[in-house]
């Protein structure tokens, strides 16, 4: 801070604001303060890039609303939930495995979770949504035993799932479907997700579809997790919609795994700066109330100074060294403070509470955020980590990787909460549950009543919808004869289908991040409008054209923006509102396929263990069909990355009715039949023909393979399987047409859909049949449609090798894999695909190699169409260039 150069100008500027703070009050001390900073701007003086208020409570004693239950009664109950959390984690320690488990989260958030708990969280038909912060899981099982819906099996086989009885390590949908609601313990997407999830029911509430009332959505989160991306990535979007839903609370214990947050600054300022410069209500709860009878006795003001002096490094100490440590670190610096705290022992010094242990003080903050309009607020609440471990842990830099505390910190925890289980039995850990018609267990039960159940909870189950029947797509099954599509356009007109249709054309929710012209699916601008919370306060440029841009407060439409990490929150929030809000959606986002899991890999994980449903729509897919992009554009790898999450399904299609089937299947399992699933779908941006739709395919594409084309000789002297997916099939068949009129070799075609559900029908079988090694093996379907044909397998796809290598088990012919292996590069996709080596030339060539290495081919012949074609034999291998 700059030297006051005229202190007395000063005071009476300050004599000022207190005499309007009297007499006209807050609101208009703040609207002075507005115009004067304004004022000041124009003038060209420069102001703090973002305001932050003295390192004090945001709400004054006299302005706090007061907890009206019965605090004695609610610390026990605080005390027996802390001591189960730390029992159940010890005795899931005391083993020779050691399953782990963290102590220290939530014993600094325990306050902040209560105060929720017995006031403000509701549950029943429309209950709030809460986001824990995932380290804080044992707090809720232990609050859950209390309750009855948890037994002491359940909390002995913490971190023990296989055999099915036992509590996720974390918050996971998955593994407890009926409890947990969101996966939050991958920092920062318990964050972004909440965000979203308060936007896609602003939403909901816009068009009509759900009636969300006065609905809130809760996010706990620690101070450390905020150096996540996703964080604090979306909070200007919530200032900006002014999401009043949305609540966050910041643990701030000022650690982190490793040390401090901040050690030499503010976490709680500079988080304060953040979300107030995003628009958000700020509420800090720094100083608990016993610190309010030292401020209101400081007529200096020097105890204020000293709290805004310190930094957070020092504050751990404080915690850390105790009583006589902070006498002499923090009051004494001046005098004047140490004659302030004369009459406290070391001790009344060491339990002066920070503000998130005072449930007065939380309460009073969570009220304020209940009655906040028009704005989201946050709530920073300055905590010890591993608050009531004593030296076990509480204040310590290892406080995260505390486990459990040895028998005479066992004894001081105890004895600090006031848990009645005597020395004798301290050695085994019990649990503590008093008796059903106890005050505390009558008291607990009765505020969870008044607020409507019992949380955590989840709605697993919904009320199916009626999808459509294949005939919707009836176009789609028709040749495109001479006009030529591309398959991004097929899924468009699908699209435009689907949101007339009377059962779910409501349900449909187009999202997109900002691409929506790439796509082609400017058309539904006007059509179904863009969703936007204050309408269209402006006259767009387009506005004389058909296809204009139109905002809309009940558009179809989410746009949001360049932010994959968000559009895909937005899916997930949709794609799960089947359980949240017991009304199903079906969205679909439509993105550039390399900017899909490879960008957004956590949140496509979290979607799968929320047990989402929807349709991920990868566009302009593969390594060679988005030509002119180059490198970072080109996609080879998402249906891989797709792979790796259990419960989703992929495909690759190539024409219009394979895209058909397969949305048309989709909807059907995962909405009618209620199959725990989600889709991702690759699109390309490429146009050509598209044929009429086979007779009897459907089940083949579904499964992942279907002969397109078979040969029409029976039995020709030479034969080969050639198989592709995306627009590399139609490599395929240029290819087949090629062999068949220059070198006499007949070919079935394959379209290949999905080539990782062969794989993983492979795989079950191949687990089925080791475990039942005397009963009838099973034949993996890719197997069972290739066995017996003539000739070598040839596989070709816009993808890495991988992709298609994970046949080779399963096929019993000779086997070929073509792939995009390497860096993508702008180019014709003639030349990209010639430069990969998956274009026709390169399949003829692979296809008559194979036949000479079964020995049906001289091998002059393979050098005859390498130079025939041009190849450059020599050439580097495209993985290394």
């Amino acid at each position: 801070m700059r030297e006051d150069l005229d202190p007395q100008e000063t005071q009476e500027w300050l004599e000022a604001l207190d005499g309007v703070l009297k007499n006209g009050g807050r609101a208009r001390t703040a609207f002075l303060m507005k115009r004067l900073a304004k004022h000041a701007t124009r003038a060209g003086t420069e102001l703090p890039s973002a305001i932050t208020t003295s390192f004090r409570n945001t709400i004054e004693p006299n302005n706090e609303r007061r907890m009206p239950g019965d605090l004695f009664m609610e610390r026990k109950i605080r005390s027996m939930i802390r001591w189960n959390a730390l029992a159940m984690v010890m005795r899931a320690n005391d083993n020779n495995e050691g399953l782990g488990g963290h102590i220290s989260s939530f014993s600094s958030s325990a306050t902040l979770y209560d105060v929720g708990f017995n006031y403000f969280f509701r549950g029943g038909e429309k209950a709030d949504l809460i986001y824990y912060q995932g380290h804080s899981s044992p707090g809720m099982y232990a609050r859950s035993y209390l309750e009855g819906r948890i037994d002491e099996t359940q909390l002995d086989n913490f971190r023990r799932e296989v055999d099915g009885n036992g509590l996720s390590s974390y918050p996971h949908p998955w593994l407890m479907p009926d409890y947990w609601q969101f996966p939050t313990v991958s920092m920062g997407l318990g964050p972004i997700q909440a965000i979203y999830q308060a936007h896609v029911m602003k939403y909901q509430q816009s068009r009509g579809l759900v009636d969300h009332g006065d609905r809130k959505v809760w996010c706990f989160m620690g101070d450390g997790e905020s150096d996540e991306p996703e964080s604090l990535g979306s909070i200007a979007l919530a200032g900006r919609e002014r999401l009043d839903n949305l609540i966050f609370v910041v643990n701030c214990n000022l650690q982190r795994l490793d040390g401090p947050v901040r050690g030499n600054g503010k976490i709680i300022q500079e988080l304060e700066g953040v979300f107030r410069g995003a628009g958000w209500n700020v509420v800090k709860v720094i100083w608990g109330r016993h610190w309010d009878k030292l401020l209101e006795k400081d007529t200096t003001g020097l105890l204020r100074r000293r709290m805004n002096e310190v930094v957070d490094g020092e504050l751990q100490n404080y915690k850390a060294n105790g009583g006589a440590y902070t006498r002499k670190h923090f009051f004494g610096k001046y005098p004047e403070l140490l004659e302030l705290v004369k009459d406290l022992s070391d001790e009344d010094i060491m339990y002066l509470n920070r503000g998130g242990h005072d449930p007065y003080k939380v309460y009073a903050a969570y009220a304020q955020a209940m009655e906040t309009k028009d704005r989201p607020t946050v709530i920073l609440a300055m905590t010890v980590k591993g608050y009531g471990l004593g030296d076990g842990g509480e204040a310590q830099n290892e406080a995260h990787s505390v486990k459990k505390l040895d028998l005479e910190e066992l004894k001081k925890f105890r004895d600090r909460f006031g848990v009645p289980i005597s020395d004798d039995d301290l050695k085994s850990v019990p649990y503590y549950r008093p008796a059903e018609d106890s005050p505390e267990m009558v008291y607990m039960r009765k505020r969870r009543e008044k607020l409507g159940g019992f949380l955590p909870a989840r709605q697993a189950d919904f009320q199916a919808v009626t999808t459509p029947s294949l005939d919707t797509f009836s176009a789609q099954l028709k040749a495109t004869g001479k006009r030529e599509i591309s398959s991004t356009m097929a899924f468009v007109r699908m699209l435009s289908s689907l949101v007339k249709d009377k059962e779910v054309g409501s349900r449909i929710v187009p999202i997109v991040p900002d691409e929506a012209r790439t796509f082609g699916m400017e058309g539904m601008f006007r059509q179904l409008g863009i969703y936007s919370s204050q309408g269209q306060r402006y006259t767009p440029h387009d506005s004389d054209q058909i296809m204009y841009y139109k905002e809309d407060k009940q558009g179809q439409i989410l746009e949001e923006g360049i932010t994959e990490a968000g559009a895909f929150s937005a899916w997930l929030a949709a794609a799960t509102s089947y359980s949240n809000h017991h009304y199903p959606m079906i969205p679909f986002y439509i993105f550039y396929s390399m900017f899909g899991f490879q960008r957004i890999m956590d949140l496509a994980w979290a979607a799968g263990d929320s047990q989402a449903r929807g349709f991920l729509i990868g566009a302009t897919a593969g390594r060679t069909t988005l030509n002119g992009e180059g490198l970072q554009h080109q996609d080879g790898h998402s249906h891989l990355m797709a792979n790796m999450i259990p419960n989703c399904i992929s495909y690759d299609p190539t024409y219009s009715h394979e895209l058909a089937v397969i949305i048309q299947d989709g909807m059907r399992r995962m909405y009618q039949d209620k199959e725990n699933v989600y889709y991702y779908v690759t699109v390309m941006n490429e146009n050509y023909a598209h044929p009429d739709m086979p007779e009897g395919c459907a089940e083949g594409i579904i499964k992942g393979l279907y002969c397109l084309a078979p040969s029409a000789l029976k039995k020709p002297k030479l034969k080969v399987q050639l198989m592709g997916s995306g627009t590399i099939l139609r490599e395929v068949e240029a290819a087949a047409a090629i062999l068949k009129s220059d070198y006499k070799v007949e070919a079935d075609i394959w379209s290949a859909t999905s080539i990782n559900l062969l794989r993983r029908d492979g795989l079950d079988c191949e687990r089925w049949n080791m475990m039942h090694p005397e009963s009838e093996a099973r034949v993996p379907y890719v197997t069972e449609q290739l066995r017996g044909k003539q000739g070598p397998v040839i596989c070709a796809t816009d993808y890495i090798k991988s992709y298609g290598e994970q046949l080779r088990p399963y096929i019993e012919a000779r086997y070929v894999v073509l792939g995009t292996d390497g860096y993508g590069r702008s180019d014709t996709r003639a030349k990209l695909r010639q430069h990969f080596e998956v274009d026709r030339q390169y399949i003829v060539v692979a296809a008559l190699k194979a036949l000479a290495d079964d020995g049906q081919l001289a091998a002059s012949e393979v050098t005859k169409a390498i130079k025939a074609f041009g190849l450059d034999v020599d050439k580097l291998n495209p993985l290394y260039r």
